[in-house]
């Protein structure tokens, strides 16, 4: 027979650094989620990504307490100021650029986030990636 779904809740955890303080902790014990036994299973699936990653991870809870999570790859938005190198994004897109990145790069993003993105090929990932890019002040050349 199958559980019966209680609920789902989304997080974004550094990769690597779940940890049960603030805001894990409080949003698992109030669903009735094993704080510990998340933290030791997410960190074990994160090992693998550069530590303090902001990774998104969708839990879904059932009312047995169980749980099962599905990690998806980091923010395009991450990954885009980290390949231009900059801080943050620009302040105001479309009038000042806070960084530029090449197409190699926007279409090795486009080819890590796929499975996440809602595109048939890689190069309609990589019009996805290139607009968050133009959206976030980051000039696309190549």
């Amino acid at each position: 027979m199958a559980k019966k779904v209680a609920g789902q809740l989304k997080l974004q955890v550094p990769a690597g650094k779940a940890n049960p303080s603030p805001p894990v902790g409080p949003a698992l014990g109030q669903r009735g989620i094993n704080i510990m036994e998340f933290c030791k299973a997410f960190n074990a699936r994160t090992q693998e990504l550069e530590v303090g990653q902001p990774t998104p991870v969708i839990i879904t809870y059932y009312t047995d307490k169980s749980f099962t999570m599905e990690v998806k790859t980091p923010p395009a938005s991450y990954l885009l100021k980290q390949a231009a190198g900059v801080k943050s994004a620009s302040k105001t897109p479309g009038k000042a650029t806070a960084g530029t990145v090449t197409l190699a790069q926007v279409r090795q993003i486009a080819e890590a986030k796929m499975k996440d993105l809602n595109a048939n090929d890689v190069d309609a990932a990589m019009q996805i990636i290139a607009g968050s890019a133009r959206s976030m002040g980051i000039e696309v050349k190549g």
